[in-house]
């Protein structure tokens, strides 16, 4: 299990998360919500262990996280950053690809070449595999990241008792709806066959429908965790995002859904 323990991160004496505990359990969809500039993408970055906690600890299978090596953690975890900046004429398959270049991976190039085409399939996006990525829409590119990613946790040889994380940096965000559906769905299906998976996510409708747990944030602290009933409070949200907010329901699942009431004023 990947764990924050205390976990604080500071800048400049400024700490941008401070005192987290969270668990991030295999078999999980963890959704971490919150406004700009809560702390969501810092978590992130110190639960993939990116950034060293200023104090506290990240701990996977109870072991800090700053004792594996990377070749260690890349047969663990896979990360899709909030943006990534890729200049070179690759095609959508080579990118892809790159989820397999990790070192100390053996995996045999048969099996890479055919869990690639699966990965880029997953993702829609069969028939752009040998279109370039600097072609690509935003959304487009988003999704080709989510299979790199995906493809590095197929491959990765690992125990059974060492079950795999997937963390998500808004992977929704350029995406149609359609597409938010799919990106979604599989990191359902990847928390159904027993990964951890965490994903930031804005949009809380969302969260509320996808997500087993939310993880909310303020200024850098933990403001509530739970289901989307228990975090979905009239009160919270409208403190949190600094904006009414009220919590509905819809028939006939009856499961929450949020609006912002925000009056115009002239």
């Amino acid at each position: 299990m990947l764990q924050a323990r205390a976990a604080t991160f500071c800048v400049n004496g400024k700490a941008l998360v401070s005192n987290i505990d969270l668990s991030v359990p295999p078999g999980k969809l963890i959704a971490l919500v919150g406004p700009n500039g809560a702390g969501k993408s810092t978590l992130l970055r110190l639960l993939s262990g990116e950034l060293a906690a200023t104090s506290g600890t990240i701990e996977l299978d109870g072991r800090a996280l700053s004792s594996y090596s990377a070749a260690q953690l890349a047969r663990r975890r896979a990360v899709v950053p909030q943006s990534t900046a890729l200049s070179f004429p690759f095609t959508v398959r080579e990118v892809v690809l790159l989820g397999a270049t990790v070192p100390g991976f053996v995996t045999p190039p048969a099996h890479i070449e055919r869990a690639a085409s699966e990965c880029i399939r997953t993702v829609g996006l069969a028939a752009f595999e040998h279109r370039l990525f600097t072609h690509l829409s935003g959304g487009e590119r988003q999704r080709v990241h989510i299979a790199r990613a995906l493809l590095q946790l197929a491959i990765a040889e690992r125990p059974s008792t060492e079950p795999a994380i997937l963390l998500l940096d808004e992977p929704t965000a350029s995406l149609d709806l359609a597409h938010q559906g799919v990106v979604l769905d599989e990191a359902r299906r990847q928390a159904r066959d027993g990964r951890a998976v965490l994903a930031i996510l804005h949009d809380l409708n969302l969260a509320a429908v996808y997500a087993d747990q939310l993880v909310l944030l303020s200024k850098g602290r933990l403001a509530a965790q739970g289901s989307a009933r228990e975090v979905f409070r009239d009160d919270l949200l409208s403190r949190v995002y600094g904006c009414e907010v009220r919590t509905n329901v819809t028939p006939p699942q009856g499961g929450p859904f949020v609006l912002p009431h925000t009056l115009a004023r002239h």
